[in-house]
Order: structure tokens, then C-alpha cells, then sequence
């Protein structure tokens, strides 16, 4: 049985991805194993996260494709290309044709979102149930590289700022010394770092929506540079020694609680958490009922001849 969600440097290192669900615009990490996966959705009010292995994604299948009778490894496969697309942006289509997506919120604050797909000529359906990160989750995957993202993008501005001045220092001496612009359009002002910051705020500021509840871009270059500041500190962490690296991952990188998700996670219309209720549900039923069906003896045949099922379905 696969591991259950991503290795912790695994998940880190994939991108944020720009995504609209349902119609609504969310930043996006997926990562798809061969019979598991762990996703992440925020819209920067909230994280959420789901993370399923084989023995929940069996359960969950068997819950929402009643005839359904094949293992994970089966169908797994097109469950990723299904919903590969909708949770990168990449807007593709899987085999079988697109799928139908849509997105709900519900009230405990968990969020849904339901596939609909064919499946060998057959429905099939899936639904993700995201139920809110913990908060060391969220520092990991978003505060601290975004914060390191910040920092990094102040000294380059700093930087630029310096090289601008020099400019400005090295065209006044070519005037002094009789240097002539052939063209006055290119003419510029000379740099002045207060005067520059005081006007961009002033201009920049007003454009920024206020109550904004939808994802902000996410765009190509915002992506490499968190994909970097990731990348330089997982270099760094290996190059610490044992005893200094695993203090550190105790402090700013906790285990994820398995909590959520996992072999009891389960669909169920139940109040609460959906694992709570798929879990009752399933404790309830006789133990013949929550075994895989055993194959039935020959029977006698009827008048009727009945469809001949083949391939995944019953």
C-alpha cells in the first residue's frame, strides 16, 4: 500500500498553479502517486488539504460507483486524467471525453468537488472533501516561501535602485564632458528613490480590489522563484548536520497529523466531517456487507437473458 499523501520535500517543491473550479479562482498544488494523492487549494482566505491512500480511494469508489468492482490500480490511473486538468489549469481533456467539475462550499467550512467522467463506457464519479490545513501545513507550503519570496524581491528592488543611481551618475558625466542625446524622447528624469516609491504606492494601491476573495495571479515568473527559494532550502537543510537539520524540521516543519484523510476516509452525507459519518456508516453495516462481494454460486437460468457485464463494472 502506497504511503498516504506526498513526501513532505515532494509536495513542497510543486508550484502553486493559478485554477478555476466551479468558477471559482483558487491556487492549486496536486500530487498524484500511483494509487494516492495529496491535494491543496487556497484562495488566500483559507487552505484547504486531502490526502487519500489506496485503502480510502478503494472505500470511496465503492461509495459513490456502486457496480464498481475493480481495485484501486484499475482505475486510479484515469481518476489522474481526469482530474489532473482541473487542478493544474491546464484545461485539457482526459480519454473518455472532459469531465463535469463543480465546486461547493459547505457550511463547516470544508469545501467539495465532484467529477463526473465515463469510465469504459460507464459513469464514474469521484468526489475530493478538503477539509481546512493545519496551520503548520499552511506556514510550510505558503508563509515562509512567500515570505522568503518577499524578502528576496526587496533586495533586488534595492539593487536596481543602486544600479539606477549610477546611471544617472555616469550620463551627468557624459554631459559635463559634452555628450549630446541625439534623440529627446529617450531623455529621462533622474532617479530619486523616495519620489519613485511614493508615486508607485500612490498609483499602485487604488488598483488593489478591496475584499478581494479570489485567488491573485500566481503568473510563470512568481512560480520559478518560489520554486527556487523551495529548492535552496532543501539544499541547505541537507548539507545541516542530523542533529541541527532535525531540530529545525521540528520547528518549522512539524509532520502533517494523519487525521486527515487515509484508510477512514469515506463519502457519507452525515453531519460534521465526511470521514466521521462515511465511518459510522461503514461500522454499521454487517461485516459480510463491507467485504467485496464474494463471487456467487451458479444459478439456475432464468427465462430472461440477462446483459453480459464486462471490464471494470458489474
Amino acid at each position: 500500500m502506497e504511503a498516504r499523501g506526498a513526501p513532505a520535500d515532494v509536495l513542497l517543491q510543486l508550484p502553486w498553479l493559478p485554477v478555476s473550479i466551479g468558477g471559482c479562482q483558487l491556487l492549486a498544488k496536486s500530487w498524484f502517486g500511483e494509487t494516492a494523492y495529496h491535494l491543496l487549494l487556497t484562495d488566500v482566505n483559507c487552505v484547504w488539504e486531502e490526502r487519500m491512500d489506496s485503502v480510502a480511494i478503494q472505500r470511496r469508489a465503492q461509495e459513490l460507483n456502486r457496480r464498481l468492482r475493480a481495485k484501486v490500480e484499475a482505475f486510479f490511473s484515469h481518476l489522474r486524467e481526469v482530474a489532473q486538468p482541473c487542478l493544474t489549469g491546464s484545461g485539457g481533456q482526459a480519454d473518455g471525453g472532459e469531465a463535469q467539475v463543480s465546486l461547493t462550499r459547505q457550511e463547516d467550512g470544508n469545501i467539495g468537488i465532484k467529477l463526473k467522467s465515463e469510465l469504459v463506457g460507464l459513469p464514474f464519479y469521484w468526489e475530493f472533501h478538503c477539509t481546512p490545513a493545519p496551520v503548520t501545513v499552511v506556514c510550510a507550503q505558503l508563509v515562509r516561501p512567500l515570505l522568503a519570496m518577499s524578502h528576496l524581491l526587496q533586495q533586488q528592488v534595492e539593487q536596481q535602485g543602486g544600479l539606477l543611481g549610477r546611471k544617472d551618475a555616469e550620463i551627468q558625466d557624459y554631459r559635463e564632458n559634452g555628450a549630446v542625446l541625439s534623440r529627446e524622447r529617450l531623455q529621462t528624469d533622474v532617479f530619486e528613490e523616495k519620489t519613485y516609491r511614493e508615486d508607485f504606492m500612490s498609483k499602485a494601491l487604488p488598483l488593489i480590489p478591496s475584499g478581494r476573495t479570489d485567488a491573485p495571479a500566481f503568473d510563470a515568473d512568481l512560480q520559478r522563484l518560489y520554486a527556487a527559494i523551495v529548492a535552496h532550502g532543501n539544499a541547505r537543510k541537507r548539507k545541516l548536520s542530523p542533529g541541527r537539520r532535525a531540530a529545525e524540521e521540528e520547528e518549522g516543519e512539524p509532520d502533517v497529523p494523519s487525521s486527515l484523510g487515509g484508510s477512514d476516509i469515506d463519502t457519507g452525507a452525515g453531519e460534521g466531517r465526511p470521514e466521521d459519518a462515511a465511518g459510522a456508516k461503514m461500522a454499521d453495516r454487517p461485516a459480510e456487507q463491507q467485504s467485496l462481494p464474494a463471487p456467487r454460486p451458479a444459478e439456475r437460468p432464468s427465462s430472461k437473458p440477462k446483459k453480459k457485464k464486462v471490464g471494470l463494472f458489474r
